[in-house]
């Protein structure tokens, strides 16, 4: 009996000195190593024909987020003969780059939900060959003591203005000035749409937008985050021919009377009264940039 008593007693301490030291020294958590951030690429801004634009996010190889006319749709890429496509959302969305150019069509699709049958744009900016690469360059706030944390610019907060340009070899340049007149800091990144109207408020659709990074007179803008404060002027350039092409059987040349305008990433178009022949079916539009300490040409010729 009393051997059972210590034998039990014996156990019960046992017991308690594994509890204490398991209290005492518990096991060291294993930290997990933290995962690489890596950024998301920034959105892509095309500008279509109708002066509508086209926002593109491609968050992975096999998506595109795409933005247009307010409503964001969500597509996956399928086989494409060239070029890159996308669908989803009833939508079809095909990129192809050609001489610099990268070209993109956005289209309804089919009942089959396979093939797009009704194009809705089409649109174009500078191939990714032609665009600078490497991290995104800081903001760049112009005079006035913007934040680079500005939302998107939008057109009810915008005016438009003649800043002068310059005239060579049958070329034109025209300096755009994008002024911010709302009471609150915002920010441009990326080419704005681009359509001419004539006086009777008609689209000029044989006239197409093309994004550049430079013109007949500059080497090239690369594409910079621009801040505004109130009242700040941001600026771009819109450059074209006078010279009519014969190649294409033209003779006259269509005359614009008015420039409309969408910020990168926006829908609300803001317009600027202005006569002009562009030739050859194309105007040029550089990205936007901030336009305080830019040289300034001597004013252009109207036509």
């Amino acid at each position: 009996m009393r051997f059972r008593t210590a034998f039990a007693a014996l156990s019960i301490a046992a017991f308690a000195a594994a509890c204490t030291q398991e209290a005492e020294a518990p096991p060291q958590p294993v930290e997990p190593s933290p995962a690489p951030a890596t950024p998301p690429a920034p959105p892509i801004s095309y500008a279509c024909e109708s002066g509508q634009s086209v926002t593109v996010a491609y968050p992975d190889t096999a998506t595109a987020q795409l933005t247009y006319r307010g409503q964001t749709y969500s597509l996956r890429t399928v086989q494409s003969a060239s070029g890159a496509r996308y669908s989803g959302s009833d939508l079809e969305w095909a990129t192809v780059n050609r001489e610099g150019q990268e070209s993109a069509t956005l289209s309804r699709l089919g009942p089959n939900d396979d093939v797009g049958i009704a194009v809705l744009e089409r649109c174009s900016r500078p191939s990714v060959s032609a665009v600078p690469t490497g991290p995104a360059p800081a903001p760049q706030p112009v005079p006035g003591g913007a934040l680079p944390s500005a939302a998107p610019c939008k057109g009810p907060q915008l005016k438009l203005s003649n800043e002068g340009g310059d005239a060579g070899a049958g070329n034109r340049v025209v300096n755009i000035g994008v002024q911010n007149i709302g009471a609150a800091a915002c920010s441009l990144t990326g080419y704005p749409g681009v359509a001419l109207q004539d006086r009777q408020g008609r689209a000029l659709t044989a006239i197409r937008s093309e994004q550049s990074l430079g013109s007949y007179f500059t080497q090239g803008q690369p594409i910079v985050p621009v801040t505004l404060a109130p009242q700040a002027k941001a600026a771009f350039e819109l450059a074209w021919s006078v010279v009519p092409n014969e190649a294409m059987g033209e003779k006259t040349c269509p005359s614009a009377a008015r420039l409309r305008m969408t910020a990168p990433g926006d829908t609300s178009p803001v317009t600027l009264g202005m006569t002009f022949t562009p030739c050859g079916g194309r105007v040029r539009v550089s990205p936007i940039r901030p336009l305080t300490g830019a040289a300034q040409p001597a004013p252009a010729p109207a036509v």
